[in-house]
């Protein structure tokens, strides 16, 4: 039986892979959360009973510590962080304490065994990119943001301790990713509650930023496949969506969708962390998926059909 660590379990993906990961009963899932963004009804319910949940930070050495010496784990899922832009923004310390968790975890696994750590880094790592698709080889690093800095230094921890210990890794740089259990604070899933109560919408700077939207089962099936198969080992994958949308139009596509009446308001920009434009290469993670991306449209419409999503 594989056990598997799941850090940041009770979050948004982090719960969306331990419930794929608790479905094999050969995986016996421990997950830990400390709460502060996550939900105690977002942790999995198994009927293999292998699913665990035990509330710990994993920033605090002490409570990580207990948890990792008392049992072994062969791998280790690392989505716990601080996320959001504008949380990220108002909470630069707070961002910048989740080295502390990549460090501890880092130095208990390779002293207790761990085979590999998956490590959930954000396609914030390419900063402000002069080259498209962003591909996992052409990273530039030129990243200002105390969260886009602390992703970085995460990559390079993983990758110091597979040279000097040996300790194997795989990298997911995540890019804009939505789902029925997604946190309100979030583009899509706040917009979808702006649009289901008539309010008005709101967009930085006029929308014509453009992302890629990944919908959490494309997500959480390359991630996982790369585990059951042991690809991309000691490397980097983007996971993302295939098409590049500007904001407005995602607007426009979520009003259309739900029947609206709200109306779209611009705000100014934001200062600082709302980059112009997202575009990963695709190339390892459709190896990974073996199927075609969710469009954005049927993505909307599943969740807007799942009873998890609550206004």
């Amino acid at each position: 039986m594989n056990r598997i660590l799941v850090t940041g379990g009770a979050g948004f993906i982090g719960s969306s892979m331990a419930e794929k990961l608790a479905a094999d009963k050969n995986n016996y899932v421990v997950i830990i959360d400390d709460l502060t963004t996550g939900s105690i009804n977002k942790i999995p319910q198994s009927a293999h009973k292998n699913v665990r949940f035990i509330k710990c930070d994993v920033n605090d050495w002490m409570d990580v510590s207990g948890i990792m010496y008392s049992q072994p784990f062969d791998y280790v899922f690392h989505y716990a962080a601080v996320v959001g832009v504008t949380r990220t923004l108002e909470n630069p310390v707070k961002v910048l304490n989740d080295l502390s968790g990549i460090r501890h975890l880092l130095y208990l696994a390779k002293n207790s065994g761990v085979k590999r750590v998956y490590f959930s880094s954000s396609s914030e790592v390419y900063g402000e990119s002069f080259h498209f698709p962003q591909h996992e080889e052409t990273t530039p690093l030129n990243s200002r943001l105390p969260y886009a800095i602390v992703k970085n230094a995460s990559e390079s921890y993983l990758k110091a301790f597979q040279q000097e210990y040996g300790l194997e890794y795989t990298i997911f740089r995540f890019f804009n990713t939505y789902g029925p259990r997604q946190s309100k604070d979030f583009v899509v899933s706040k917009f979808l509650a702006k649009a289901l109560k008539n309010e008005p919408i709101e967009l930085y700077g006029g929308g014509s930023q453009t992302r890629t939207f990944c919908y959490i089962d494309d997500n959480v099936d390359a991630c996982l496949n790369a585990f059951k198969q042991n690809l991309y080992i000691n490397d980097v994958v983007n996971i993302g969506g295939e098409d590049e949308v500007p904001i407005i139009d995602l607007a426009k596509l979520i009003i259309k969708i739900t029947k609206s009446k709200s109306e779209i308001l611009n705000l100014p920009p934001l200062p600082e962390g709302d980059m112009t434009r997202r575009k990963p290469d695709l190339t390892r993670m459709k190896k990974l998926l073996s199927r075609n991306h969710l469009s954005l449209e049927e993505g909307l419409r599943k969740i807007l059909d799942n009873t998890k999503f609550i206004l």
